[in-house]
């Protein structure tokens, strides 16, 4: 039996930058402002408030995309993201940017929390939730980085968009095995090795996915292969020449990769509702905005699924 998930946890970001190129452009405003990400962002959650059916969610938020901490531990974390002449946003694709503050303000009308930790990115809010969280969590996103937080005794799922809401991939410990090779709670270690070039991060030069599994299944974790090139006692044996080149080749990167990739589950967070609202917080103002927007389907969409009188 289908048994409601008691919080879910929005890579907010993820999903409208996905909504964003998913959606015509054409769906645009009275004035002709493009609201495509806008209304596919509604439309998700409507969707999955309708077949998740959460009694909590979170819209959570970048108010760092690309923290001091992370930046100060390996610079070249998503330099390759940042624009000149608009820092603060990062490669958000013309026709987007505008759209984020009307994501914000329909979010506090209808009553949804949204949330953001300054100096933090989104998967940090998401980290600290889910480990703070009493039962079920779904995290909704397209990014791998999430993965490292599933764990089937809370649990907490990843809810995986790559494929679209249409055909999510819910992922568990399981899933991460099957698909990587490795325990399902060894993602973050596997991150650290492989690397992301997405994200600016080198990983260790030439060791990829499978000789990063095969060394998190023979030693366990990063710390354990590290502790396995040094010439401690291993289960395993000793290591390759030539990983034990690549790895003190890579000795800089591996010191101070883990403060990059791990997602924190501390930052700092107000007390916050999380629970889904019985109805919406300002209903003239959220009356108006989707009028102003041209929004009035995804919001009627978003009633329905909340079942708001």
């Amino acid at each position: 039996m289908f048994v409601p998930v008691s919080l879910m946890l929005l890579d907010s970001a993820s999903l409208y930058f996905r909504t964003f190129y998913g959606v015509p452009d054409t769906v645009v405003a009275p004035d002709g402002t493009p609201v495509n990400a806008a209304r596919g962002f509604f439309d998700a959650i409507a969707t999955l408030v309708r077949t998740r059916r959460p009694t909590e969610l979170v819209a959570c938020w970048d108010d760092d995309w690309r923290p001091a901490f992370r930046v100060e531990a390996i610079p070249s974390y998503k330099t390759h993201r940042v624009v000149e002449d608009e820092p603060e946003l990062g490669d958000t694709p013309d026709g987007l940017g505008h759209q984020v503050p009307i994501i914000a303000d329909v979010l506090a009308a209808a009553g949804i929390c949204r949330l953001g930790s300054p100096g933090f990115e989104a998967d940090d809010v998401i980290g600290t939730l889910a480990t703070q969280a009493i039962g079920e969590v779904e995290v909704v996103t397209g990014d791998r980085d999430l993965f490292q937080l599933v764990r089937d005794d809370q649990p907490v799922r990843v809810l995986y968009t790559a494929r679209g809401l249409g055909n999510l991939e819910q992922v568990d410990e399981a899933w991460i095995t099957a698909k990587y090779g490795i325990p399902g709670r060894a993602y973050a270690d596997y991150a650290v090795l492989r690397g992301d070039p997405s994200d600016g991060l080198p990983g260790v030069k030439g060791i990829g996915d499978k000789t990063a599994a095969a060394l998190i299944l023979g030693y366990g974790s990063v710390d354990g292969i590290l502790e396995a090139a040094r010439g401690r006692a291993t289960p395993s044996g000793a290591l390759s020449a030539g990983v034990l080149r690549r790895l003190a080749a890579a000795a800089d990167y591996l010191a101070v990769a883990p403060r990059v990739v791990l997602v924190r589950r501390d930052c700092p967070l107000p007390h916050i509702t999380t629970n889904l609202p019985a109805a919406p917080a300002q209903p003239e103002r959220l009356a108006e905005l989707a009028t102003r927007w041209g929004l009035q389907s995804a919001v009627n969409r978003l009633r329905q699924a909340l079942a708001w009188p």
